[in-house]
């Protein structure tokens, strides 16, 4: 089986890698990719990975037509205003910005301060997480991104969460600038990015509302936001309060249950080495989230940390993999990326 693929939106990053991840996938053929400012030029002039492997170029909006699968790589609040129009393109939708990731209208309003434009299609899609909608996702017709911050956050504390171990979190989520996308502004600026370590949202970051969402609104997470000096990628370092004392044993037993069976989900926790941890350039370029955890002496407060890629896990990769659970492909296919390093 072989599916026709649009990209809308498709000069930005996520766009981008979509492109990369696509071009490797056994059933999935992109035939069309929009955007307004380069339609006509071949993609590779705004992807220049794809010089040689791709000889497609960007159409306008206008004259997107009919396909399979539509993914949606639009600015906040855009997807939402037209969906009407793209489900009646695509029998599939695969949105990736922010516009049907909450269920809850008014939790819509409430974190994105406005009403949503078209709060009836909110139930319609499924929250494209498949660690914690699997199921939902196969067979379904739309689905939603997750937000990068918020993935690595409930893929710390998911395994505590489940456990019935975590009281409370408060996580120091550390990002790149790609994250910004590819529109440059005055704090993207270089020689203001450059070295900078700028606390830009200490509280009320919009996607705490999904980490609510998935972990439940019983236990209290609360994080802040800071732009370092790395390009890809999110870090998380979470200070939990566990509901009880417990030993290491018990926490190996939570993770492990909660993906042993996870393709994309490796436990890093090892006692010596230099990567002990997780670390966003380990994982960068792929659909990988790493997780990990140090537990205090008193037993009750532990560290739980994650690393992803920003554009990778925390976007295009996940919405692969909705793609895959939804028509029944493989789950990996296309995602098999290892990282680069050094």
């Amino acid at each position: 089986m072989s599916v026709s693929v649009g990209i809308v939106g498709g000069s930005g990053y996520t766009g981008g890698e979509l492109l990369r991840y696509l071009h490797g996938h056994p059933h999935a053929r992109v035939t069309q990719i929009t955007s307004r400012e380069y339609a006509g030029q071949y993609v590779y002039t705004v992807h220049p990975t794809l010089r040689g492997a791709s000889d497609l170029q960007f159409i306008h909006p206008d004259a997107l037509t009919a396909c399979d699968v539509l993914f949606l790589c639009l600015p906040h609040g855009t997807a939402s205003r037209q969906i009407e129009r793209y489900a009646a393109l695509a029998p599939v939708v695969i949105d990736l910005s922010a516009d049907f990731r909450l269920t809850s209208p008014a939790a819509y309003a409430q974190h994105y301060e406005e009403a949503h434009p078209a709060p009836e299609w909110l139930a319609r899609f499924v929250y494209g997480l498949p660690e914690v909608n699997r199921e939902a996702l196969r067979g379904a017709r739309y689905a939603s991104g997750v937000g990068c911050n918020a993935t690595a956050v409930n893929l710390a504390l998911l395994p505590l969460v489940r456990a019935g171990l975590l009281e409370s979190a408060f996580a120091e989520v550390k990002v790149g600038s790609s994250e910004g996308g590819n529109q440059h502004n005055a704090a993207s600026h270089h020689p203001i990015r450059s070295g900078a370590v700028r606390a830009y949202k200490p509280t009320r970051h919009r996607h705490h509302a999904e980490v609510a969402q998935v972990l439940g609104e019983s236990v209290r997470v609360q994080f802040a936001v800071t732009a370092i000096e790395m390009v890809r990628g999110v870090h998380v370092l979470a200070h939990c309060q566990l509901t009880r004392k417990v030993e290491e044993k018990e926490l190996w037993k939570a993770y492990r249950v909660a993906y042993r069976d996870e393709p994309f989900v490796r436990i890093v926790s090892s006692k010596t080495g230099l990567f002990r941890f997780p670390e966003p350039r380990v994982v960068a370029g792929t659909n990988l989230c790493d997780v990990g955890f140090e537990l205090d002496a008193d037993g009750q407060h532990l560290v739980a940390i994650s690393a992803l890629d920003n554009l990778g896990k925390g976007a295009a990769g996940s919405a692969v993999q909705c793609l895959n659970l939804m028509l029944g492909f493989n789950e990996t296919d296309g995602l098999n990326q290892l990282g680069v390093y050094p």
